[in-house]
């Protein structure tokens, strides 16, 4: 969890400068004032999630709400990217592929921690 909040949390690359950060993730920017609002946002939702995951790590009574909530946010990056921008796997790939496996191992964590609470 701690590794992947760290993580995460780069992110705020894109509420700084959102340009540089849609050019490092997808290889492609967009531009104008909608693009400004709309990309610092998502960057601080991610950076969100990543502060979550960190606070997660150290707070076991909340980790499971905050690896539940982490996973569905990686989940439809990874569904988004693989539906309807397939076309930036060359440079989105490492972010998919990264999230797909946190995925999986927040899954794992989850259902064994749900089995123990039985």
């Amino acid at each position: 969890m701690l590794v992947s909040g760290v993580l995460t949390c780069t992110m705020i690359y894109a509420a700084i400068d959102p340009e540089a950060a849609l050019m490092n993730t997808f290889g492609t920017s967009i531009s104008g004032p909608i693009a400004e609002i709309v990309v610092r946002n998502w960057g601080a939702l991610i950076t969100l999630v990543g502060a979550m995951l960190i606070y997660g790590a150290f707070v076991p009574l909340h980790r499971s709400f905050v690896l539940v909530v982490a996973s569905i946010s990686k989940i439809v990056f990874i569904g988004l990217v693989l539906t309807i921008g397939y076309q930036y796997l060359d440079k989105a790939g490492i972010a998919v592929a990264f999230d797909s496996v946190v995925v999986v191992i927040f899954f794992l964590y989850l259902t064994k921690a749900r089995k123990r609470m039985q």
